[in-house]
């Protein structure tokens, strides 16, 4: 199985795309955050951030589009994808993305006067 969840904060504004009759695709960057603690010893480990490339597709893509901003909360469920590319020296590069099929938005919205 090929399962995974993460809950983070984005790093920069979407970036949408259309290809293919107009389907959508975006690419976010997600940072997650394990928090640091203090060992029985008194040594300090500090908070480690992990980035994540997270990859959507149509409707999805589409609500990226419309609804997230840089800095909001986001839950995603999705799958790992790794790939390869030759750069321009020929050398093989690697990269892992994380390919979104669930999203929920956690960063509450503010009230509108128009909201009871």
């Amino acid at each position: 199985m090929n399962k995974v969840m993460l809950i983070g904060n984005v790093g920069k504004e979407p970036e949408v795309r259309y290809v293919d009759q107009g389907q959508a695709v975006a690419r976010i960057t997600l940072a997650t955050t394990e928090r640091g603690y203090t060992l029985q010893n008194g040594t300090q480990v500090p908070d480690r951030t992990e980035w994540h490339n997270i990859i959507m597709w149509y409707k999805l893509a589409e609500i990226v589009e419309r609804y997230v901003h840089k800095g909001d909360k986001l839950y995603i469920e999705g799958r790992i994808h790794y790939a390869s590319y030759d750069d321009k020296q020929g050398k093989k590069k690697y990269y892992t993305e994380i390919w979104a099929d669930n999203m929920e938005m956690l960063t509450p919205r503010p009230a509108t006067a128009n909201q009871p």
